[in-house]
């Protein structure tokens, strides 16, 4: 049980620092390239919780109790890239992001389908110029 809170508490911690990100944050799939991806851009794998299962059960043992040893193992370097993956998850569901590649501005301004990350920004940019 202590695991599981421990867990929790470090995804929960990681969501908060996601909330609080100002900034750009770039959501894609392994699929789908970015370019031209700031330094300071948080980039955001959605499907990377998927890919950690499988980096998580290949070459498993063939016995159950062999195998269950082997992923507890495995987990605990798996945790942190765990709490970021589904971290990543979260904040792009309280964004509302629906398609990938998601070029998203200081958590309000979103473009969509376009993979070079600088072009998205001055996009919006521009966009945010009409506007005032």
């Amino acid at each position: 049980m202590t695991r599981v809170v421990d867990a929790i508490t470090g995804i929960a911690l990681l969501a908060a620092a996601f909330a609080a990100t100002a900034g750009t944050e770039v959501f894609t799939v392994a699929g789908v390239p970015v370019t031209h991806v700031p330094d300071n851009a948080t980039v955001v794998e959605l499907d990377k919780p998927s890919r950690l299962d499988k980096q998580l059960s290949q070459g498993l043992p063939d016995k159950k109790d062999a195998a269950a040893r082997a992923v507890q193992k495995r987990v605990a370097g798996f945790k942190k890239a765990y709490g970021e993956a589904y971290s990543g998850l979260m904040r792009a569901w309280r964004l509302g992001v629906t398609k990938v590649p998601a070029v998203v501005v200081d958590g309000t301004y979103v473009v969509y389908g376009q993979p070079d990350v600088t072009a998205a920004v001055a996009e919006i940019r521009r966009a945010e110029t009409r506007e005032k």
